[in-house]
């Protein structure tokens, strides 16, 4: 059985697609010119929800065709959490390699002053793992789901 295919690996196998979609995202957009624009994240949520939908998908299809709420809680946050993580990862090593994008940030954010990579990235993560936390708990009340008291 092999690491995409493993119904245990679900949270790791979404998470690493999340990332690397979040990535490809970056990439494109840095290439494109508008790295710059904010609004542009709204995009990361949608790479985020749909990582995190078809992650619950499979692991309901994975168990029978059905999935408890808390469980699709846990799995949905480990899925945002893998991802976020991963790609916080990834801007951490890009900033410290390209200094223009961090030198941007502090030029241009209000609080830039105060950022170095390290803080950056760790806010990137933290933002991604409270996002997927919210796209979890909607997408949860939203797929059907067992009882609560039932497994």
């Amino acid at each position: 059985m092999s690491f995409f295919n493993n119904p245990n690996r679900i949270p790791e196998n979404y998470g690493l697609r999340i990332a690397a979609g979040l990535i490809v995202f970056f990439v494109i957009m840095r290439l494109a010119g508008f790295h710059h624009h904010v609004e542009l994240r709204l995009f990361n949520l949608i790479i985020l929800m749909t990582g995190i939908y078809f992650g619950l998908k499979k692991f309901k299809e994975r168990h029978g065709n059905h999935i408890n709420y808390f469980r699709a809680l846990i799995t949905g946050v480990g899925i945002g959490a893998v991802g976020s993580v991963v790609f916080g990862l990834f801007m951490f090593i890009y900033m410290k390699l390209d200094n223009d994008l961090m030198q941007s940030i502090i030029d241009n954010e209000p609080m830039g002053r105060y950022l170095n990579p390290y803080m950056a990235a760790f806010i990137v993560a933290l933002e991604g793992v409270f996002s997927g936390l919210l796209v979890t708990f909607l997408l949860t009340n939203y797929i059907t789901s067992d009882e609560v008291e039932q497994s």
